[in-house]
This record gives C-alpha cells, sequence and structure tokens, in this order.
C-alpha cells in the first residue's frame, strides 16, 4: 500500500501541475484579449481625431476665434518707470537754426543734422536740453554749448510738441554747457540734481533726449555708471582739442542728438549732461556703450556763474602756443635748444597783446615745462592748471629759454575774454 500510495503521489501532483498551466493559458489568453482591445481602441480614438484628455487643450479655449486679451492692466510701475515719468515733462529738443544748414563731425560731440526750417533760418542741428529752474515768467534750460555754437537763433520743442523761441543767457566752451530762457507760460515741470559725489559705479541711470533729433524726442535708454571720474580729452565743432574734461562714464545708449540731455538716478534726479561720445578708439578700433556726461556738481557750479555773469571769467597767460611733440627733434634741438631729456612740454609760438606771462618774461620759442609745481605735456594739460585759478592769482612757471631752465611768477591778470587773438591755440 504505502508503495501504491507511494506510486500515486507523483500522479496527484502531475495532475496538479497540469491544471496549473491551464490556468495559466487562460490568463495569457485574456490578457491578450484586453491587451489587443484596448490597442485597437486606442487606434481608433486616434485615427478618429480623438486626443487624451492628457495632451489636449482646455475645451473651453479651443473655439474659433477665441482669443481674448487680458484685462489685468499691467502697467510700468517700475523704479525706471517712475524716474522717466518724473522728468520726462522737463526735457526739451533744442534746434539751432542758422542761415546756412553746417552740421560737426566732431567724433565727440552728439548734436544732429536736421532738415527743417523757420522763416529764413534752416535748422543746422539739434540737441537735448533740460528745464531746470522756473523763475517768474521765466524759465531756464541747461544743454551743451555745442549745441548751440554758431546759432543765428534758438528753437526748443517742449515735450508736448509746442514750439518757442529761446535766448542765450551764457555759454561756457572749457566745460561745453551752455543756458537757455524760454518764457514759463508753458512749463509744467523741473529738474532737480543729484549730488554727483554721491553716485556709483554700477549704478543705473537713464538717458532722456532727442536721438537723432526730436521726431525721436523724449526716448528714454538704460544703463549703468561704468566710472564716477573719467579724464577724457574736449574737442570743438571743428575738432580742436580745448581741454581735458572730468566726466561720467556710462554704457547708457548715446547717440546724436542727445547732447544736452539728463542722465538721471532712479529717484530721478539730474546726476549729469551727456556730452560726448567714445565711438573709435586711438587705432581705429570701433567702441560701443562708451558715453560721458558732465557731472552735475559742476553743471551747477557753471550755470550759476552763466546766469549771474552771462559768461565764466577764466585766467589766461597771453600766448599763442603748440605743444613740443608737434615740433621735430631737429628744431627742437637747433631752434629751441632744448636739452635731449625735454621731451614733452608747451612751446611759446608768440606774445599776445595783453599777456600775463609777457609781463613775467616769457619770450617766443620759451618752453614751459610746468606750471603751479604741476607738470604741462599739451595744451590740454595746460588748461587744466591754469582753470584752478582766477584771474588775479599768482603762479610759479617752469620753462626752458635757449636750452637754459628758468622760473618765474606769473600773475594772471588777464582773463581769455582780454585775448587779442581768436586763435585756437592760444591760452
Amino acid at each position: 500500500m504505502q508503495n501504491n500510495n507511494d506510486g500515486e503521489t507523483p500522479k496527484k501532483k502531475k495532475r496538479f501541475k497540469l491544471n496549473l498551466w491551464w490556468i495559466v493559458g487562460l490568463i495569457g489568453l485574456f490578457a491578450g484579449l484586453v491587451g489587443g482591445g484596448a490597442a485597437y481602441e486606442i487606434g481608433s480614438l486616434l485615427t478618429n481625431g480623438h486626443v487624451s484628455s492628457l495632451l489636449s487643450v482646455p475645451s473651453s479655449s479651443n473655439k474659433k476665434g477665441g482669443t481674448k486679451v487680458n484685462q489685468s492692466k499691467v502697467t510700468g510701475t517700475s523704479q525706471s518707470t517712475k524716474a522717466y515719468k518724473s522728468v520726462k515733462a522737463a526735457v526739451v529738443s533744442v534746434e539751432n537754426l542758422q542761415a546756412e544748414a553746417s552740421s560737426s563731425n566732431s567724433l565727440y560731440t552728439t548734436d544732429s543734422s536736421s532738415s527743417s526750417s523757420d522763416s529764413s533760418l534752416e535748422a543746422a542741428s539739434e540737441g537735448s536740453g533740460v528745464i531746470y529752474k522756473k523763475d517768474g515768467n521765466t524759465a531756464y534750460i541747461v544743454t551743451n554749448n555745442h549745441v548751440v555754437t554758431g546759432s543765428s537763433a534758438i528753437q526748443v520743442i517742449l515735450s508736448n510738441g509746442k514750439k518757442v523761441t529761446a535766448t542765450i543767457v551764457g555759454t561756457d566752451s572749457a566745460t561745453d554747457l551752455a543756458v537757455l530762457k524760454i518764457s514759463s507760460k508753458n512749463v509744467t515741470a523741473v529738474a532737480s540734481f543729484a549730488n554727483s559725489n554721491e553716485i556709483d559705479a554700477g549704478q543705473t541711470v537713464l538717458a532722456i533726449g532727442s536721438p537723432l533729433g526730436s521726431q525721436y524726442a523724449s526716448s528714454v535708454t538704460q544703463g549703468i555708471i561704468s566710472a564716477k571720474k573719467r579724464t577724457v580729452q574736449v574737442q570743438d565743432n571743428s575738432g580742436n582739442t580745448t581741454g581735458n574734461a572730468t566726466v561720467i562714464q556710462t554704457d547708457t545708449a548715446i547717440n546724436p542728438g542727445n547732447s544736452g540731455g539728463p542722465l538721471i538716478n532712479l529717484a530721478g534726479q539730474v546726476v549729469g549732461i551727456n556730452s560726448m561720445k567714445l565711438t573709435t578708439d586711438d587705432s581705429g578700433t570701433s567702441v560701443e556703450g562708451m558715453g560721458f556726461s558732465i557731472p552735475s556738481n559742476e553743471v551747477v557750479s557753471v550755470i550759476n556763474k552763466l546766469v549771474k555773469d552771462g559768461k565764466i571769467t577764466r585766467p589766461a597767460l597771453g600766448i599763442s602756443l603748440v605743444s613740443l611733440d608737434q615740433v621735430t627733434s631737429a628744431q627742437q634741438a637747433s631752434v629751441l635748444k632744448l636739452p635731449t631729456s625735454i621731451t614733452s612740454g608747451i612751446v611759446v609760438m608768440s606774445i599776445l597783446s595783453p599777456s600775463a606771462a609777457g609781463n613775467a618774461g616769457l619770450e617766443k620759442y620759451d618752453v614751459i615745462t610746468k606750471l603751479d609745481g604741476k607738470k604741462v605735456t599739451d595744451e590740454a594739460s595746460l588748461k587744466d592748471v591754469l582753470y584752478d585759478h582766477k584771474v588775479g592769482d599768482s603762479v610759479a612757471v617752469t620753462y626752458y629759454h635757449n636750452g637754459d631752465k628758468q622760473t618765474a611768477t606769473i600773475k594772471l591778470s588777464e582773463s581769455t575774454s582780454s585775448l587779442s587773438s581768436s586763435d585756437s591755440s592760444s591760452s
């Protein structure tokens, strides 16, 4: 029995295995039928253009012509927008009217040519300006000297498009600033000045003006202050270097026509007056994002003097001059008789009348190397030292006469306006 029992046990196990395989087969068949049906159903849905709800857009926005404008009324609320709006109405376009059209090819000036006309006069160039003061029936505008140079008349276009006639109060070529006055009748806003000593590199600033002319009036660009103080050479409309200027460097876009317009901080205060830009360096390489503005502290000092006196009185040496580097080595040795160790300075080409330098004993072909103890290398550096003084001051001068080093004291009794020569190379 036991053996039979032992013999039946394998049969029962075998039957159990067959039943298990049968059950597994049924499950596989059922799964195949269900899977095939599901595959067929999905294929049918895709074929008939139906898309899974996970991939579809909401049916409410799928109506033909159902696109709408969002009515949330989002407007410019940034600090830049607020600053711009607070100053915009005080910024104007300035048209230089002349009998004959003329334009400047100067690398540094940023006035813009225009073809509009007024009676027999024609707009020779356009720049920008900012109204900074309203006093009774008069409003005052600061702009660049090179914007108004050579004008027969000045026309100002207010931010609302109204054109008014302006009168020049005073100009200063050394700082490239000018003050105009207009009737205050239509003036609705004036700008205020910030302390330019408190600005920082990296600080956000905006430039407002009329790039390329009044058709783009009230344009605003944004950038940063690249450097608080940068010394650059200033050129007049003829391309002559008139001196050095300490200016604010910015990468804010400044284009022809922006001259005289304000550079403002995010509080809407003027930190500088846009005056020039660099487009190429000494090697001719194209330069981008290098604009320069006259610091507000200097602007305020100059415009107050212009309103008070109509001009800035500065001392003069009473000489015409050239830089030593414009004289050949042979002439330096034979005419000037200079030691070879002297490589820079100012050559006196003539003594004007009146002449503070002439009164101190300087003569033609003398070479000035120091003024007030400071090294003089060219006309710009000479004026930088000279303009730190006022008429009536006495300054020490070091110079070479026939190759001999000499010193003298010059009493600055003359002013630039009293010189009898209008030569651009006079001081």
